[in-house]
């Protein structure tokens, strides 16, 4: 959530000048919120929730410095928001110190591992995250002269540890068979046969989870853009538009004619599934059932955060590693930039379109819901078929099973779809009798209701919509 407001507050900080209250008095928040980040209890957890720690202090560092050139440069005395960024900066190095140490090359030939509390596992958000956080702090990590906890040596800005790992991440997941027949990534790897003392010769990644959720096809995105810009290697953009035009497409979006799929199902009410949303529009695939965990009501909106980043206008000019410039001197980089711009102004109708729906999943106190496409005037007892795919763990939304935390792993897993078809069951059921009890009639009333995560995501999308869309500085 902090990502968030640090993104919103670049927003503001460049749409109107007269928001400098506005953005002094969220920016007071989000410094509130560093001291409330219990950073000792986070270097316990999985790696992924580490690396999700220095990308949103690294955002707060991009706010702060977009802040200072918009706003205090002919200024005589700094904004004070400055003071914060070393602050900032040091626990991003922190946790990726932290972080890194998942990296490991006796499986599957490299990759994150996700966990080290379970079996191996490595899935495409860790790696995601790791690209992306480090290429995100060999551009925007200032350095660090605080050696503490561990007596660290001081490290300068655009370390070439951070481009380097960056890079072979990137080459690890693009070789790992992470993506289906759809070009979406699905949610990783285990090894069959894995004991907790493992004494087998198998270290193969060879038993695929085919989860499909959102924000792993989105934090990837960040990375790519950033990569291009450290290395000039214009393969990671176009990687990165074909992955949104799958997605897209994933949402039921015609995206040769950039018009929503018009198979509206009348017995349902809905519209076909096509893997990431129905009607043009993304969904989760715990929407429908009303059981997204907090976890899971987060995904949409790191999609659209990653997608704005992703989509912002190239820079002129690149630094590269070896401190040249590359100008653009033979007009390359400038066709690079019509490209890129072309391309992300053909998202802008399906942009809209997400944005409405998310405005429309609003209910009379201006909430946001987590089912964008929840089709009007449907009952929240009405059945909602939901179908997960084959070998398919939705473990982010209805918990680890046991089968991850040391037992031998078959392929597949008949202990996994026990373990989803129960769950999901269960919870869908609590959820009705819950919403039934207080006479909830409004599909996204159901499970967790309207959180902050739903907020979270509305906001990311509307600003995708600003800055992608509607801005008069497109």
């Amino acid at each position: 959530m902090g990502a968030y407001l640090s993104a919103a507050l670049s927003t503001l900080s460049q749409s109107d000048g007269q928001n400098a209250n506005l953005v002094n008095k969220y920016f007071s928040q989000l410094t509130a919120s560093y001291f409330g980040q219990d950073a000792l209890a986070l270097r316990g957890e999985a790696y992924d929730d580490m690396l999700w720690v220095v990308l949103g202090w690294i955002e707060s560092i991009k706010f702060v410095n977009l802040n200072t050139d918009r706003h205090y440069t002919n200024s005589t005395s700094p904004w004070y928001g400055t003071i914060w960024t070393p602050v900032f900066a040091h626990r991003a190095r922190l946790f990726w110190d932290l972080a890194s140490q998942g990296w490991d090359t006796t499986l599957c030939d490299g990759g994150m591992v996700w966990n080290p509390y379970l079996e191996p596992y490595k899935n495409a958000i860790t790696n995601e995250l790791y690209i992306t956080a480090s290429i995100s702090m060999y551009l925007y990590f200032p350095g660090d002269e605080n050696a503490s906890p561990f007596s660290s040596p001081i490290l300068p800005a655009r370390d070439p540890k951070y481009l380097a790992a960056a890079i072979e991440g990137y080459r690890w997941l693009l070789g790992s068979n992470m993506t289906d027949a759809g070009g979406l990534y699905v949610d990783g790897y285990h090894i069959s046969g894995w004991t907790k003392n493992n004494t087998q010769k198998n270290k193969r990644c060879d038993a695929r989870n085919e989860m499909v959720y959102t924000y792993n096809q989105g934090v990837l995105l960040s990375g790519q853009r950033g990569l291009y810009e450290a290395t000039g290697a214009r393969s990671y953009l176009w990687d990165g538009h074909k992955l949104i035009s799958d997605v897209m497409s994933a949402t039921g979006w015609e995206v040769r004619l950039d018009v929503p799929l018009n198979d509206w199902d009348e017995a349902s009410n809905l519209g076909k599934w096509h893997g990431l949303g129905r009607g043009g529009i993304m969904e989760e695939f715990c929407d429908a059932g009303g059981y997204c965990s907090q976890d899971g009501q987060t995904f949409k909106g790191i999609f659209f955060h990653h997608l704005t980043t992703f989509c912002a206008p190239l820079p002129d000019h690149l630094v590269l590693q070896d401190k040249s410039v590359l100008s653009d001197a033979g007009g390359s980089l400038e066709k690079t930039r019509k490209h890129h711009r072309k391309k992300c102004a053909g998202y802008g109708k399906w942009i809209k379109h997400n944005a409405k729906g998310a405005l429309n999943s609003r209910n009379l106190d201006g909430k946001f819901g987590t089912w964008w496409g929840s089709p009007p005037g449907r009952k929240h007892d009405q059945n909602v078929p939901t179908e997960l795919p084959v070998q398919a763990v939705d473990y982010r939304n209805l918990g680890v099973p046991k089968a991850w935390k040391g037992r031998p792993l078959e392929t597949p897993s008949k202990d996994f779809t026990k373990h989803t078809n129960d769950q999901r069951t269960h919870v869908g059921e609590d959820h009705e009798d819950r919403a039934a009890d207080i006479g909830i009639m409004d599909l996204n009333d159901r499970g967790r209701g309207r959180t902050v995560e739903t907020q979270g995501g509305g906001l990311a999308v509307l600003r995708a919509l600003w800055e992608l869309v509607e801005s008069p500085e497109i």
